[in-house]
């Protein structure tokens, strides 16, 4: 089976469909690139069994029929987190705690941080916007610095191109050259539900339904965890 990803969750879908595949369901071979692009693909058209995006994403897609809307099941929820660059070699370990005190530690690090990085995609989109709420936008111009699609911050971090990175907590964790600060402030935390779906041009249905299934399942449950991922609430 052929499906397709954004970089968010690239790793924990390895993981999670690699232990499928030994539970018998079949290989999954999974495609991470940046979200917008994996959406537009989509959209125009290129065959896919499994799609795994934000929800947002997979609901516009399901509104314009590329993929099953009965099938949208939320998989993971994810939380943006910031850091800073490390001397450290060591993969980055997840921070307990937040980064900043409250909201207002956080404009502080942003109006004092030389360079910004943010990613694409719904994280990203979510930052600006709040950074445009709070009246900063004009006074950080070009010192927000946003990654190329399909490029962590992380490396923006450890190749000394920024020095604040905003991005998903799960993109953070494992990178060398960063330090992870935690996640944002409660009044202003960003999260994204990252969900799945068959898509419509499917060449297995069955096949993704009953691997979308596992990914669901408690199997899989652990996996999440381990990739800094949490259960998304049920709505």
């Amino acid at each position: 089976m052929r499906a397709i990803s954004s970089m968010a969750t690239r790793h924990v879908l390895a993981e999670m469909t690699a232990a499928a595949a030994d539970a018998g369901l079949g290989e999954v071979e999974v495609e991470s690139v940046g979200g917008v692009d994996a959406e537009q693909r989509i959209a125009e058209g290129e065959p896919f069994d499994l799609v795994f995006l934000a929800d947002t994403a997979l609901k516009r897609l399901s509104d314009a029929g590329h993929v099953d809307a009965a099938t949208v099941v939320p998989l993971v929820l994810s939380q943006v987190a910031a850091a800073v660059a490390s001397d450290s070699a060591k993969p980055a370990l997840p921070a307990a705690g937040v980064a900043f005190d409250d909201a207002e530690g956080m404009r502080q690090a942003l109006r004092a941080a030389t360079r910004i990085g943010y990613s694409t995609g719904p994280s990203g989109t979510a930052l600006v916007r709040l950074i445009e709420e709070w009246g900063l936008r004009e006074e950080l111009g070009d010192r927000l610095v946003q990654a190329r699609p399909g490029v962590p911050v992380a490396a923006s971090l450890a190749a000394g191109d920024v020095d604040l990175g905003f991005q998903q907590l799960s993109e953070l964790v494992g990178q060398p050259g960063v330090r992870i600060l935690g996640v944002l402030p409660p009044e202003c935390a960003i999260e994204t539900v990252f969900a799945g779906a068959v898509a419509t041009a499917a060449a297995d249905t069955s096949g993704a339904k009953r691997v979308l299934a596992f990914l669901t399942s408690d199997e899989a449950a652990s996996i999440k965890i381990r990739h800094a991922f949490e259960a998304p609430a049920i709505r």
